[in-house]
């Protein structure tokens, strides 16, 4: 049995080291990720004078994309629970010059707000990586005011999302990662993607017209080169098992993951990876 705390404290710290990197791919994730972002804010509907809230907003894609909406009047309180993450997303706040909206170290399973306090929440990518995430859920139901909306976003099963799945089977073959399936919960960024299960821990936290879609993205690279190096920015457990080997080592360990990924590269060297997420909306 693995201590929730433990999960938790590992989860934070993962997350402070990652920042540096989401920091730098920023721009790229920024348009590899606009569909879920312009799905979710199309759901939300956001109005002028309304407030809104981002969980796990990693750098503050999607709650900055909102704060444009609910003015004037209306403001955006962007949270995470790694103060690195948000100090990208201030930055990135401050370079549009964005004045609505606020910034607060905060995880998702507790939230530090009064009850019915804000209008909307966003969370792209983020109840699937909680240790619990039926009480973030609660919790997001618990300061929605009345006819509140969620909008959220989540990867679908990993077997839809080559771009991931080739690179985790590699780590497994070779003995760098343990096989997924698990009787036992634990989070991770395909947690969520059985469509039913995350349908039931919507429900179950006091939502109504619940609504789930699949919706199909597409990783482009010029070339592996660009993937790989993008991929150990992005992935702390790539980066951390590839780090932890010699040269040689890691060398096969690269070799494996571009002949993984052949039948997504182009003539040209250039990688078009398809993946998949269920997005989702509900009321409060």
């Amino acid at each position: 049995m693995i201590d929730p705390q433990e999960q938790r404290r590992a989860s934070l710290e993962s997350w402070e080291a990652a920042a540096p990197g989401w920091a730098r791919r920023q721009e790229s994730m920024r348009r590899f990720a606009a569909p879920v972002s312009e799905w979710m804010i199309d759901a939300l509907a956001p109005q002028p004078g309304e407030e809104l809230l981002e969980i796990a907003a990693g750098v503050g894609e999607t709650g900055l994309l909102a704060a444009e909406l609910v003015q004037p009047g209306g403001k955006v309180l962007i949270t995470d629970q790694a103060a690195a993450m948000l100090a990208a997303a201030r930055e990135r706040a401050e370079q549009l010059e964005v004045q609505n909206v606020d910034f607060v170290q905060m995880g998702g399973e507790w939230l530090d707000l009064p009850t019915a306090s804000v209008d909307g929440v966003l969370c792209r990518w983020g109840y699937m990586l909680m240790v619990d995430p039926a009480a973030a859920l609660r919790e997001t139901r618990r300061v929605l005011r009345p006819g509140g909306r969620v909008a959220l976003a989540v990867w679908d099963e990993l077997a839809a999302n080559p771009w991931s799945a080739g690179v985790a089977r590699v780590l497994v073959e070779q003995g760098l990662a343990s096989p997924p399936a698990t009787p036992e919960w634990r989070p991770g960024p395909f947690a969520l993607g059985d469509r039913e299960r995350l349908a039931e821990l919507i429900e179950e936290a006091g939502f109504v017209c619940v609504r789930i879609e699949p919706l199909d993205l597409v990783r482009t690279h010029d070339d592996f080169e660009d993937f790989w190096e993008s991929s150990l920015d992005l992935s702390s457990v790539l980066h951390n098992a590839v780090m932890s080997l010699d040269a040689e080592r890691g060398a096969e360990v690269k070799a494996a993951v571009e002949a993984a990924l052949g039948p997504y590269t182009g003539p040209a060297g250039a990688l078009s990876i398809p993946g998949r997420v269920l997005v989702a909306s509900a009321d409060a």
